[in-house]
């Protein structure tokens, strides 16, 4: 297939890419290298030194912050919200393939809070536990805050799944003697496993870094963005771009463990698939 002339307008659009990555990506950089000043070094450029003196910093008592009880909040809310995403954005588009009454409003409803302000949406879950006299807690109100942020895009990734899903498959278990809940476990969710890790990933990358849906929902108690925050205020030493460092390592490392684990179950697939077609 011979390639296609490159628009006249083609060095602009590269240009305009770049200068969107360099703006996209220019800060995290810059916090790295700032978290790596010696230990005279200040929050702004220029550098005094090169060392790890933040990092160990970072790893000893903080007089600024509960540093390390928000991160394991952090850590811990980002699973729980992976995992309710994950099973019921599965739940969800196994019932959407089947026509029921009020399919279309709930849909809606569903996913009426991604066009909602994230501030208002957490000032509503805060106002409600209030009322109802149930105090507000990272692993309640918040846990329920954060689904209203990572439901609708596990319930959207889920849909567009089964739109493409060959119901055959199903129907070639059904005709070997498979009951439902094994057509489902045995058929269904190895097929699409590797989106079920995309829905993962989004759950707790976007709980994890979820700072607007927090603020009024979550109690007492600080998630690791907002100790960042209130840290702000009071930092004066480069221990918070260590802290912004090691948080960032901490989403690229899941982002890598994710997308490995779907490369790998894909060509496990696959590989079945063609010892299958052998045989």
């Amino acid at each position: 297939m011979a390639r296609s002339e490159r628009p006249p307008y083609f060095p602009l659009m590269v240009t305009i890419f770049a200068i969107f990555v360099v703006f996209l990506y220019a800060p995290i950089i810059t916090i790295v290298i700032l978290s790596f000043q010696g230990p005279e070094g200040g929050l702004t450029f220029p550098m005094r030194g090169v060392s790890m003196h933040w990092f160990v910093e970072l790893f000893g008592p903080q007089s600024i912050g509960d540093i390390w009880g928000a991160f394991r909040r952090s850590f811990a809310l980002g699973l729980m919200v992976m995992v309710c995403t994950v099973v019921i954005s599965l739940m969800a588009g196994l019932a959407y393939r089947h026509r029921f009454i009020g399919a279309t409003g709930l849909l809606y409803v569903a996913i009426a809070s991604l066009i909602m302000p994230s501030v208002v949406v957490s000032l509503g879950i805060g106002a409600g536990f209030e009322l109802a006299g149930i105090e507000r807690n990272w692993y309640t109100s918040g846990l329920g805050a954060h689904l209203t942020w990572t439901m609708p895009f596990g319930l959207l990734i889920m849909f567009a799944v089964f739109n493409r899903f060959d119901p055959a498959f199903e129907e070639a278990a059904r005709d070997q003697g498979a009951s439902g809940w094994q057509t489902i476990r045995y058929v269904v969710i190895p097929i699409i496993l590797p989106s079920l890790i995309g829905i993962a990933l989004f759950g707790f990358t976007l709980s994890y870094d979820e700072l607007a849906r927090s603020s009024q929902a979550i109690g007492a108690v600080n998630t690791l963005p907002l100790e960042l925050q209130a840290m702000q205020t009071n930092a004066t030493t480069p221990v918070i771009y260590a802290l912004g460092t090691l948080t960032t390592g901490l989403s690229f490392l899941v982002i890598f463990v994710t997308v490995a684990a779907a490369v790998i179950v894909r060509r496990r697939q696959d590989r079945h698939g063609s010892d299958a077609g052998k045989a």
